[in-house]
Order: C-alpha cells, then sequence, then structure tokens
C-alpha cells in the first residue's frame, strides 16, 4: 500500500456480550463499545461511486457483531485481534484495521470510566 490512504471508521459499536476473565463477567454479560478504523486504497470508489469498489461498512458492522455477541472471550484483546483480523481476511481493500475495544464499567478496584485495548491487524 502506498503511504496515502483514505480511511473509513465505525465508532461506537456497542454490544452486549460475555467477555471476561471473571465467572460473573461470562455469566452476567456486559456492555462493550467498538471502534474501527479501516485503511485503504478508495481511489477507484471515489471516481466510480460504485459500492462494489469500496468497503461496504454495513458488512464490516455485520462482521463485528458476529465475532462480538458469538464467542466468549476472556480477554479484550483477544476479541479485538478477531474483529481485525476478521476485517482483514474478509476486506480484500482493507489494509490496515485499528480496532479499539471498550469495556465500560470493568471490574477494577478504583473509578474508571472504560478500559480500552487498541490493536492493529494489517495485510
Amino acid at each position: 500500500m502506498s503511504s496515502s490512504y483514505d480511511i473509513i471508521k465505525l465508532n461506537n459499536a456497542v454490544f452486549y456480550a460475555y467477555h471476561g476473565a471473571m465467572s460473573d463477567e461470562q455469566n452476567l454479560g456486559g456492555k462493550f463499545e467498538v471502534d474501527v478504523e479501516l485503511q485503504c486504497d478508495l481511489t477507484e470508489a471515489k471516481r466510480s461511486d460504485d459500492l462494489s469498489k469500496t468497503v461496504n461498512y454495513e458488512k464490516v458492522y455485520a462482521l463485528m457483531k458476529s465475532i462480538v455477541t458469538g464467542k466468549k472471550y476472556y480477554l479484550i484483546e483477544a476479541l479485538a485481534h478477531a474483529i481485525g483480523s476478521g476485517i482483514i481476511d474478509g476486506f480484500p481493500p482493507v489494509q490496515r484495521a485499528v480496532i479499539r475495544v471498550r469495556k465500560p464499567g470493568a471490574p477494577v478496584h478504583g473509578v474508571v470510566d472504560t478500559i480500552e485495548v487498541q490493536t492493529t491487524s494489517e495485510r
């Protein structure tokens, strides 16, 4: 990929799921927030105004939802990696995917709005 790229972002997709290292987290579940930043060359899409030449973000959202709600992960690091790998494998125009997963109300001994992990997957 050249040094210049275009970006498609899906911000703050919210899902209810059952991830965490503690049994309560895996049994009771909780809210998870996901951001994805897709870096790709959108030159053909911009020129043609053709959906088939870009990344269909509705399909990206569906993939995110299936990964977040389809399997329990102990770590949000593993969840973020699964989302990034799924996007790279399923959407050839995407050269790099930056994934942020937030866990509001994470069980820590203190006051924290969210815990967030950011990972990057590349082609």
